[in-house]
């Protein structure tokens, strides 16, 4: 009886041992769950959520219960699932910014512009060394601009205007070398602006509107010595004279025999004096060529260097005297009213356009008998070179790649919609004029044919440009461009990207089928062929709901009536998963409705009138 006692008190000791170690155990496990799963990153855009109004519902897919924010909407991460950036742009948010956001290390992007945020800038935003843009333009906030920003050793672009900042200029921004981009005008700031280091490249453009002291004046040129003197040096002055005449007529004889030579030999002349550039262009912060530099950088505009060539002219790869690498683009030599207008229209434009998804101008020249503009060269060409042109040795698009083509253009043309002032219409949108750059990065390229705006006037009405199978109907029928032009001619583009093919094609005539693309998509849809509509160089790799979700967007941008096609702003966020199922819902039960009562009529059919038939194709594709 002692016995079996004294065995029940040791297996209760045993089970309480083992349940007290279960206990430890588990407290462990939670402590480690706990902490591998803390996202700091998450924790820091929470935090910033729960610091803004959002009478939108922009943020309601920020979840701080997940491992991390990769998922969320406007938020894009790394392989690494490390932030790198944040798009809430136009997003009708208010409150203030917090501090955690510099526990952001990696982000590269911050896009806050045009809210109604207010307080002061945080200073942790210094921590954020791999910060290329910081756009908080458009805004409430107030206070000094953080002496921390100098730390910001990769800031490409700066844009605080239209706020009510206050204080000095920091000396520290002088020292971002790498600094592009500063627009710091419409506030309240006050003493000198810095003119050393990075800030010798920008213009009072980029403070005007400020309490600001004006910069100093350019030093006057220096005076010429005065032609009388002495009687004392008269007599040197008629030898000097002398020699000097005799000389000129020596070289003079060779001079004109080498005139003489060159006048027999047909070539292109350059002349790059100072008396022939034009001293009344001054463009922001635009680099000044001078016509040597670019004479030399493309082996005197070579043919063997020719990337391309448009209405007004041919583009030119050049090489730089510092190594790097640019796309030129010469204008015909004839000085037609045409070619000046596109000319002026590019650089005023470009100039005030600035967004990572739009082709920057690097430079310009001008002279009386020149006009060229320096871009950046794209090493990847066009998305329609790589989509119908590439060489057997390079791979074609896959389908991440072409997603990423389709929201990095949907953001570039929103910027000219929704962010210049005046609103810049680019009027031939096309994969043609979608560029990428080395990682693949769609740039909207060819501002040729874009019209500025002002916000006062609903349309611009010139004559029609643009190129076979992207005119909106509307256009063709009144020659009235809108912004909404634009989306049609980009909802075309994005069938060029899921199927390869081109918006107006004679060889699919062969076939049966409609030589406009946007006709051809329809038919294939009537006819549920989804597989025959994707691109064949995909070979299957693609993601079906994401091709689907793709096509709706498309559809919803070609639509006939230009009311009814969403904004671009619109289209991003649907390319961004928000408001795309709702939007294709609506426009379903309004197909529906019209079915009803136009029953001889196909829902998927009769959507635009095809009213290039009668226009002959050189009225149609202008100047690009």
């Amino acid at each position: 009886m002692e016995m079996a006692e004294r065995r029940q008190r040791r297996r209760r000791r045993l089970i309480s041992m083992i349940k007290g170690s279960a206990f430890l155990w588990l407290v462990l496990v939670f402590g480690l769950f706990r902490k591998v799963s803390a996202n700091p990153e998450g924790d820091a855009l929470n935090a910033l959520k729960t610091n803004l109004a959002d009478p939108n519902n922009v943020l309601q897919s920020w979840d701080p219960t997940l491992v991390n924010p990769c998922t969320w909407f406007h938020v894009s991460c790394n392989n690494d699932n490390s932030v790198t950036r944040v798009d809430l742009g136009n997003a009708n948010l208010s409150g203030q910014l917090v501090p955690q956001l510099g526990q952001l290390t990696n982000l590269q992007y911050l896009e806050l512009y045009s809210n109604n945020i207010s307080g002061r800038i945080p200073e942790e935003l210094g921590n954020l060394t791999n910060l290329v843009s910081l756009d908080l333009y458009l805004n409430n906030l107030s206070g000094p601009i953080p002496n921390t920003l100098g730390k910001l050793g990769k800031l490409r672009f700066l844009r605080l205007n239209n706020n009510s900042l206050s204080g000095t200029i920091p000396m520290s921004l002088t020292t971002v070398v790498s600094l592009q981009v500063l627009d710091l005008s419409n506030n309240g700031l006050t003493g000198d602006i810095p003119v050393n280091g990075s800030f010798t490249l920008f213009t009072p453009i980029s403070f005007q509107n400020n309490k600001l002291n004006a910069l100093p004046a350019s030093p006057p040129p220096p005076i010429s010595p005065s032609s009388s003197g002495s009687s004392g040096n008269s007599a040197t002055g008629a030898i000097a004279g002398g020699v000097a005449a005799g000389a000129a007529l020596l070289f003079a004889v060779p001079a004109i025999a080498l005139a003489w030579w060159r006048r027999r030999k047909p070539q292109d002349h350059f002349f790059d004096v100072p008396a022939e550039e034009d001293p009344e262009v001054h463009l922001g912060q635009l680099k000044r060529f001078s016509l040597r530099e670019l004479q030399v950088a493309t082996d005197n505009f070579s043919n063997k260097h020719i990337l391309g060539r448009g209405g007004f002219g041919k583009v030119y790869k050049g090489r730089l005297a510092d190594g790097s690498l640019v796309a030129v683009k010469r204008l015909k030599e004839e000085r037609t009213q045409g070619g000046e207008l596109q000319f002026q229209t590019e650089v005023e434009m470009i100039s005030m356009a600035v967004h990572r998804n739009l082709l920057r101008l690097r430079g310009f020249c001008m002279t009386p008998t020149e006009r060229l503009l320096v871009y950046p060269y794209m090493a990847n060409g066009s998305v329609a070179s790589c989509l119908r042109e590439r060489p057997d040795s390079q791979s074609p698009l896959d389908w991440q790649i072409r997603k990423r083509i389709s929201l990095g253009s949907a953001r570039g043309l929103a910027y000219l919609h929704d962010h210049c002032d005046p609103k810049i219409i680019h009027r031939d949108v096309k994969a043609a004029n979608i560029l990428l750059d080395d990682e693949f990065e769609a740039v909207v390229g060819d501002f040729g044919l874009a019209k500025l705006m002002d916000y006062k006037d609903t349309h611009v009405t010139t004559a029609v440009r643009g190129t076979i199978g992207h005119i909106a109907p509307e256009y063709l029928s009144t020659g009235k461009s809108s912004e909404k032009t634009d989306v049609f001619g980009y909802g075309v583009m994005l069938l060029e990207l899921i199927t390869g093919q081109r918006a107006f094609d004679l060889a699919r005539l062969a076939n049966d089928d409609d030589v406009m693309l946007l006709d051809w998509v329809k038919g294939l849809l009537k006819d549920r062929r989804l597989e025959t509509l994707v691109d064949s160089d995909l070979q299957g790799n693609y993601i079906e709901d994401e091709v689907e979700e793709l096509i709706q967007v498309a559809l919803l941008c070609t639509q006939g009536s230009a009311a009814d096609r969403p904004k671009m702003s619109d289209v991003v966020r649907m390319l961004e998963g928000d408001g795309l199922a709702e939007r294709w819902e609506e426009w379903q039960k309004e197909e529906m409705f019209r079915q009803d009562f136009h029953p001889t009529h196909h829902p998927n059919t009769n959507w635009i009138v095809d009213s290039t038939s009668h226009i002959p194709p050189d009225e149609l594709s202008g100047p690009r």
